[in-house]
């Protein structure tokens, strides 16, 4: 499988370099951070194909790195001799049972002594004298001449390459876009051909060959003839006949498609579309390497459908590398939360290979949090419940005239006892995480020990009410604002209520209450701790 991948120059990624797991890779990031680029230039390699067509016929300037064409471009103005920018994607293989050995060799960017191929879109030096006359004047030069342009797809070992040189196959299923091919799905067309057996293959054509020669044998096809023949010298000398086109562009896997219950499969429901296509790349050729490579499969599924669906991935990955795009934390928690890459729009990667087993265990167990989230908001806040969400929402509002979100601080509502699944994957990112929590009465056993692995880590910061009297929020509320509760009180609607009375109110109705207050147009005053978590 790949272990490697390094891009350079192509769209957003000017020099980028990935080590891949051998088996599942969930490729996460915020929008424009390349993920779908990457699937691209993998499929790219492995095919020699952009958009299903030869790479040769899509060749575009817009491929290439905007700086790397911006940097040729001021060069030209000075230099006529300014080296004109390459794409260049490599995919480093490991050789289990020597099978990629043809591969081998160190025509690669690193200069190792391994199994590869790169494909590169390089100036064609055989149009050296055209490119010289078309620079003379650079006033007029905008962009790429990628007229000039030509692809060179190798193996590290020097030989060309044709998509058979490859032992491992590649499937590209994009389920956020629908693209058809002369009528048949672009990626069932693929996948099915992949499926079949050669002899399989050889008894279509052939078939379909013998079914495209008796139609002009059908009866009514041959009175049709008889009636165009009788025009003859009316419209041409020679016999005209209607048939059907036996030639090699019209082979059988140009137009077959597959039925579902006798419905065309175009014809479906795009979910189950998506769904089929994912499980029959999963299922096919189980004996062959193969690369599956998926965008987005959330799309159009339910999550029902989509649990099933994460369930034939985990269980019918045999020999198969998969490499998924996603913006569900439910597949990446489902999956594996340890096979997660993710990608900042400045290309750097973080990978988790290092999360305890016990985090990754219990993200698959309870796969509805949100770790998404987490993973790509600015700032986290962890608290035990929807009454601390509000009422740290409020305070955020009162001292900034913002709600949190809007300023990328994302509040997490998690019960206490899951606080340090959520505190590892925040210290693996580098990413500061407060913690608001209850002393319960409790503080050397409920905050130091409880948290004593992280009392020496600057990002975690753990903030509590520092009265043990005080076990949790609703009591420091009221505690606070004991110089005017009137205010509290009459928040809460309740202005006859004596103090314990209205503790003991607070405690049972805790997100009534948050709610009443974070919804008033009247402020009191909140607990320290709430306000230090808040400012730092």
């Amino acid at each position: 499988m790949i272990n490697k991948l390094k891009i350079k120059n192509y769209k957003s990624y000017e020099d980028f370099e990935l080590n891949l797991n051998p088996d599942l890779n969930i490729i996460i990031g915020d929008n424009e951070a390349g993920k779908s680029t990457l699937l691209e230039a993998i499929n790219l390699a492995l095919t020699g194909q952009l958009n299903n067509r030869l790479l040769q016929n899509e060749l575009s300037p817009y491929l290439f790195n905007i700086n790397s064409v911006r940097t040729y471009l001021q060069q030209l103005i000075t230099n006529t001799q300014a080296e004109l920018p390459k794409i260049i994607v490599e995919l480093y293989f490991d050789n289990p049972d020597n099978i990629y050995s043809e591969l081998k060799g160190t025509n690669n960017l690193l200069r190792i002594d391994t199994p590869g191929v790169s494909l590169s879109i390089e100036f064609d030096s055989t149009y050296q004298t055209e490119y010289e006359t078309y620079i003379q004047d650079v006033s007029t030069i905008k962009t790429l001449p990628i007229e000039y342009y030509k692809v060179v797809w190798r193996s590290f070992a020097g030989n060309s390459l044709t998509s058979r040189s490859i032992p491992a196959r590649s499937t590209l299923i994009d389920t956020s876009t629908s693209k058809y091919h002369n009528g048949t799905d672009i990626y069932l067309h693929k996948i099915l051909n992949d499926s079949l057996e050669p002899s399989q293959r050889t008894e279509l054509a052939v078939h379909y060959r013998k079914l495209k020669e008796t139609f002009s044998e059908n009866q009514s096809i041959a009175t049709i003839n008889e009636s165009l023949n009788e025009k003859k010298g009316d419209i041409t000398d020679k016999n005209l006949n209607v048939s059907v086109d036996i030639s090699s562009k019209t082979n059988w896997d140009k137009i077959i498609t597959a039925y579902l219950d006798e419905v065309p499969f175009d014809y479906i429901g795009k979910g189950e579309q998506n769904a089929i296509k994912m499980k029959l790349a999963l299922e096919s050729n189980t004996d062959l390497e193969a690369v599956v490579l998926i965008e987005e499969p959330e799309n159009h599924l339910s999550l029902s459908n989509l649990n099933k669906l994460l369930n034939v991935i985990k269980t019918k990955n045999e020999n198969k590398q998969l490499i998924i795009t996603t913006h569900s934390s439910f597949i990446l928690n489902k999956l594996d939360i340890g096979k997660m890459i993710l990608l900042s729009n400045e290309k750097e990667i973080t990978k988790f290979n290092d999360l305890e087993d016990e985090t990754r265990e219990f993200f698959m167990r309870l796969p509805g949090y949100d770790t998404l989230r987490l993973v790509l908001s600015r700032k986290v806040i962890l608290v035990e419940g929807p009454s601390e969400d509000l009422i740290v929402q409020r305070v955020y509002k009162d001292l900034y005239g913002k709600l949190p979100l809007e300023n990328g601080v994302d509040i997490f509502c998690v019960d206490g006892l899951s606080f340090k699944r959520f505190i590892e994957i925040s210290v693996n990112l580098q990413k500061e995480i407060t913690i608001i929590t209850d002393n319960d009465g409790d503080i050397d056993q409920n905050i130091h020990k409880k948290y004593e692995e992280y009392s020496s880590n600057d990002l975690v910061k753990i903030h509590y009410g520092m009265d043990e009297n005080l076990k949790t929020l609703e009591p420091n509320i009221v505690d606070v604002n004991k110089p005017n509760l009137s205010i509290l009180k009459e928040i809460l609607g309740h202005p006859e209520y004596t103090d314990d009375r209205l503790i003991a109110y607070m405690l049972n109705n805790k997100t009534k209450c948050a709610l009443k207050i974070f919804e008033s147009n009247k402020t009191i005053q909140m607990p320290r701790y709430i306000l230090n978590a808040i400012e730092e």
